[in-house]
């Protein structure tokens, strides 16, 4: 069995006879990392860059602490090259930039999908790079959504992300079903920030005559909980539901396993983990049962066999599965990017970019208990209470952190010191420590940085 992460920290302190927040643990950790090398692929910004706040804290030439790949990954240094090599083409090529170079237009974004198939867990045939997620949710939801009069409910749970309640509510309306009555959300227990795993397949299991659709995160974007998406599907397929995820926070996060899961349908950013950009191309995923059942509600010359797509002759030759849910021609700026960092995924699984995450999430963990638990003795001393699950089974790389403090003044003196992290309100802030990019120094750094920011904020230290 691996060791926890806190046996890990309490070994290697005992090991180099030092106190196990020292900073040299992290030293240690980032030594024997094997998996440090891939942080030399990705652009990480200066503290000059970051924030235009007073910057006399800090050195502006020093990278900053970008623990934020949970909302926007770091660039690749390859993206800008392959951009660029596009633009030639098309100046030197124009029309024939379509058939010619290393990524013919017509089906550049093909080359990428056994990559992606990879990382979800599929095969290539049953994965996309399509639209951007919204879109691919609602092309989705058209074709798996077929409400009856006695089976017409979705499954969302609470805080569902918006863009995911308001794309439920629109299918909802578009079948003129009440909107109040078919949406059916899961909170956590009284007093919980997490829903427990068996409260999701039991409620399942009393109202899924009434379930059409199972549609839930891959990993909650806010308390950042990892759903056991077997377990949930299971008992989805048990009940006749049909069970999707949208995986936008666990793509490139989490190990995932689409098909062998039997999960449905499933689709995602690739801005997020896997760093392709701001608008990057989105994915979509229908498992290989459903390829010849399951066809598109709207369809567009892209979902046409490629083979004969040129004829022209306006009679469809539907592609199966997944690939005749393609509209039109993927952006080749968009693919660019894509591909520079699924190469760098290519260096690596993510098998092994679990483990380390499991340990690099775990140190952080570890580091904010022992310095910010709340202490009954001192009431007046700020607190943070980590509301993501402490079951590293149960959570990607991103923990949720919950102030005792207004944290807005926090926020803002940890991007004065040069950390890059993310604010929800009312209290919460995510860190993401990412496997592909981010150091042990880092989050160690955060936390050095997270104590000044603390007392500058006027919280009571």
């Amino acid at each position: 069995m691996m060791e926890s992460a806190q046996q890990t920290v309490a070994r290697v302190s005992q090991e180099l006879k030092c106190s196990p927040t020292s900073r040299r643990v992290a030293e240690h950790l980032d030594k024997q990392d094997e998996l440090r090398h891939l942080r030399q692929e990705f652009l990480i910004p200066k503290i000059s860059e970051l924030s235009t706040s007073d910057l006399s804290l800090v050195d502006g030439a020093e990278d900053c602490v970008y623990l934020a790949g949970n909302s926007l990954g770091l660039q690749p240094k390859n993206t800008k090259k392959y951009i660029d090599e596009e633009l030639e083409k098309w100046a030197k090529m124009g029309v024939h930039g379509h058939l010619k170079g290393s990524r013919p237009w017509v089906w550049a974004e093909e080359n990428l999908e056994e990559q992606m198939a990879k990382i979800v867990g599929a095969k290539p045939e049953e994965v996309a790079l399509m639209n951007g997620l919204t879109v691919n949710l609602h092309l989705l939801m058209l074709s798996f959504y077929k409400p009856t009069p006695k089976r017409y409910k979705i499954l969302l749970e609470e805080k569902a992300f918006p863009s995911d309640h308001y794309a439920i509510e629109s299918q909802i309306r578009l079948r003129e079903l009440d909107v109040a009555d078919s949406m059916l959300i899961i909170k956590p227990r009284q007093g919980e920030d997490t829903i427990r795993t068996e409260d999701i397949v039991s409620l399942i299991e009393r109202e899924g005559d009434a379930i059409a659709l199972v549609m839930l995160s891959g990993v909650q974007y806010y308390t950042g909980q990892l759903f056991d998406m077997e377990a949930i599907t299971k008992a989805g397929h048990a009940k006749g539901c049909l069970v999707g995820f949208d995986c936008a926070h666990a793509v490139g996060n989490a190990e995932l396993r689409f098909h062998d899961w039997n999960v449905d349908f499933a689709c995602w950013c690739s801005y997020k983990y896997v760093n392709s950009g701001a608008g990057g191309l989105a994915g979509a995923y229908i498992h290989e049962k459903h390829a010849h059942s399951i066809k598109p509600a709207l369809t567009g010359w892209w979902g046409h066999n490629l083979k004969t797509r040129f004829l022209m002759n306006n009679e469809m030759d539907l592609q199966p599965g997944v690939n005749g849910f393609r509209l039109s021609n993927q952006p080749i700026l968009l693919v660019c990017p894509l591909q520079a960092s699924l190469e760098i995924f290519n260096q690596t699984s993510m098998k092994d970019l679990r483990k380390k995450s499991l340990l690099l999430t775990g140190y952080l963990e570890y580091l904010i208990r022992h310095y910010y638990t709340k202490d009954p003795s001192d009431p007046d001393k700020p607190s943070v209470r980590i509301i993501t699950p402490s079951d590293p089974e149960q959570r990607g790389c991103q923990l949720s952190l919950c102030f005792s403090c207004p944290i807005r003044a926090v926020f803002e003196e940890l991007e004065k010191r040069g950390v890059a992290c993310d604010m929800r309100e009312p209290d919460v802030l995510r860190v993401a420590p990412v496997p592909l990019y981010n150091s042990f120094a880092d989050v160690h750094r955060f936390i050095a940085a997270l104590g000044s920011a603390l007392s500058a904020s006027g919280a009571k230290q």
